[in-house]
């Protein structure tokens, strides 16, 4: 169980491939969770293999079911057909870049504009949803309406504080289902391309804004051929003056 946790196995993962297996002995991936955060697992720090940590995990059933805080009515199942098209402009997609865990809590937000490729991102000192949703809706006020219609994320529980969008900032938000990250494509590209410039061992809470900032140009002035060989600087400067 443990080497299996080491090269990156959720509890999961294990509990059902030993099911599989057709071991005598099997565990539930609840039993395995407490194994990580008991004396013994903390001894040995499992819990930096868990693909998403908490210094505590609240037993199965005293959690807030996933489907309670992520409807099915916000789907993205259900989100218009013009937003998978790229067809309009104002959609975006958005996610938390993690770094590692000796830096402190301090992560970087990332949102894309679906339709030009424009990125966005801004430190973000806490993985709380309300911190979140705070910084996210003071970084997108500035924008017209028009130009941050929606934000399709995944169904981290960072992101469960989506219903203060709509009525802070008039933005709808979309929900990817379960473990399927191709289903935010544009985020996930952009994710790549800022790793380039963020390992995941930056120490986060050492760079200034002006940093963030610099990335951010950096990546948004390089020529996309998706674009016709425009920047995305280019793209979201021209759908920003068509808004007028």
């Amino acid at each position: 169980m443990i080497d299996r946790l080491q090269t990156g196995w959720s509890p999961e993962q294990i509990a059902g491939r030993l099911k599989f297996e057709g071991h005598a002995t099997t565990v539930s991936h609840e039993t395995i969770y407490a194994y990580v955060y008991s004396a013994d697992g903390q001894s040995q720090a499992l819990a930096r293999y868990l693909p998403e940590r908490r210094k505590k995990r609240k037993p199965r059933y005293s959690r807030t079911p996933r489907g309670m805080m992520f409807p099915l009515e916000r789907s993205i199942h259900n989100r218009p057909a013009h937003i998978k098209d790229r067809a309009t402009f104002g959609d975006w997609e958005g996610d938390l870049m993690i770094f590692r865990r000796e830096h402190g809590k301090a992560n970087v937000a990332s949102l894309v504009e679906r339709k030009t490729r424009y990125a966005v991102l801004f430190r973000n000192n806490d993985r709380s949803s309300n911190h979140f949703m705070t910084r996210l809706m003071n970084i997108m006020e500035p924008l017209p309406q028009t130009a941050r219609k929606s934000i399709t994320f995944d169904r981290g529980i960072e992101f469960s504080g989506w219903r203060k969008l709509e009525p802070g900032i008039g933005t709808e938000a979309w929900f990817c289902d379960p473990q399927t990250p191709w289903q935010k494509g544009s985020v996930e590209s952009l994710n790549k391309r800022a790793r380039r410039y963020l390992p995941r061992e930056t120490p986060i809470a050492a760079l200034s804004n002006r940093d963030i900032v610099a990335i951010c140009d950096r990546l948004n002035g390089t020529s996309r051929k998706c674009l016709g060989w425009r920047t995305p600087a280019e793209a979201f400067a021209a759908e920003i003056r068509n808004l007028r």
